[in-house]
């Protein structure tokens, strides 16, 4: 935890009919001051995992920090790259420096249309994957497209779930809980399509509760079971 004299950070975000929210970013607040220190540092050196996003490299002070902090991880550890693209807080040279850091990279089908003409990428969405994997030498690629169904791929592995029907009451905070379960998945020695399965359901649950942060029940439903097609043969 660090202390500055900025504000602290917030975000406004307003849903659509849908339920999928739209957003307004407070600018110049705490998070754009993060300070490297020690105490930074012991921490991303020995995690097991370390999630990063472009938004938060959006000021000079805080990318600094945050690319030197990725530099410290451990060669072991999961560096998972949410683009989480928002607003004009990006660009091909920054999405590239942390490609090149990345071991895990997800991105959500919007998003994907952003960088389709922005690295040339070929048609489909499984070959879109591929081609990350093959030209960044990631692990995992994790493309999620909201209701109509997510991709996992590996160097030797794809697999693919159509997203569970729940009645959704806001998405907001989905997309987080499927990167944490399906990294606590890997990191515990699942499969990837266990892995999967398991982020599936738990960002099929959060939308069906108000919030970003629900609480959880002890076991999560198996959503993905509702959809015949979840049962199919894996590539």
């Amino acid at each position: 935890m660090q202390h500055n004299s900025y504000p602290t950070g917030t975000t406004h975000a307003k849903l659509d009919k849908e339920g999928v929210p739209q957003w307004s970013i407070t600018q110049d607040v705490a998070w754009d001051h993060i300070r490297l220190n020690h105490d930074l540092s012991d921490m991303v050196s020995s995690a097991d995992a370390v999630c990063f996003g472009t938004l938060a490299l959006r000021n000079p002070e805080s990318r600094e920090t945050i690319l030197s902090l990725l530099h410290d991880c451990k060669p072991s550890a999961i560096r998972y790259f949410d683009i989480n693209i928002r607003e004009q807080y990006y660009s091909k040279e920054l999405i590239q420096e942390l490609l090149e850091l990345s071991s895990v990279f997800k991105i959500n089908d919007d998003e994907l249309e952003i960088l389709r003409p922005m690295f040339n990428l070929p048609e489909g969405d499984e070959e879109a994957c591929k081609w990350f994997i093959n030209t960044y030498s990631l692990d995992y690629v994790i493309l999620t497209a909201g209701a109509k169904y997510s991709i996992v791929a590996s160097k030797t592995e794809l697999s693919k779930f159509y997203t569970p029907k729940v009645p959704v009451v806001d998405t907001v905070g989905a997309g987080d809980a499927f990167s944490g379960v399906f990294t606590m998945g890997i990191l515990e020695g699942r499969s990837l399509r266990e892995a999967h399965r398991a982020a599936v359901n738990t960002a099929a649950y959060v939308c069906t509760q108000n919030g970003a942060w629900p609480d959880y029940p002890e076991e999560i439903p198996d959503y993905a079971a509702s959809v015949p097609e979840n049962e199919l043969p894996q590539e």
